[in-house]
């Protein structure tokens, strides 16, 4: 059962640009919060914006692959199902980066030394 999982995310992050681009901004954040030494709170928020990003971009990697299994020619409909997935995941990741810029603020600000 996780097997089969784990090998549609290793293969997705092999295969996809964008989620390997998200990985490394996820890591990165993960990273940030730490040094910044943010509230176990904070840290679980963005950990849940994380997973969302992330979990969107495994849902939109699945629709563009059964779309482009379904119909190989351009289809109207076929390109509605592939943007409004994209337009999932753009969703999700503008907030994140709210979420971040919120969350980062306040701690960014008083170890450069403005507050």
């Amino acid at each position: 059962m996780f097997k089969h999982a784990l090998e549609g995310v290793f293969a997705s992050f092999k295969t996809q640009r964008n989620l390997r681009v998200h990985g490394a901004a996820a890591v990165l954040v993960t990273a940030a919060a730490l040094f910044f030494r943010l509230p176990p709170r904070d840290i679980a928020l963005l950990m849940l914006v994380i997973a969302l990003v992330i979990s969107l971009e495994l849902v939109n990697t699945a629709i563009e692959a059964t779309v482009d299994l379904v119909t190989p020619e351009w289809h109207k409909l076929a390109k509605m199902a592939k943007d409004a997935a994209a337009g999932a995941v753009l969703v999700a990741a503008v907030f994140a980066v709210i979420i971040g810029l919120l969350l980062f603020y306040e701690p960014v600000l008083h170890w450069l030394g403005f507050t």
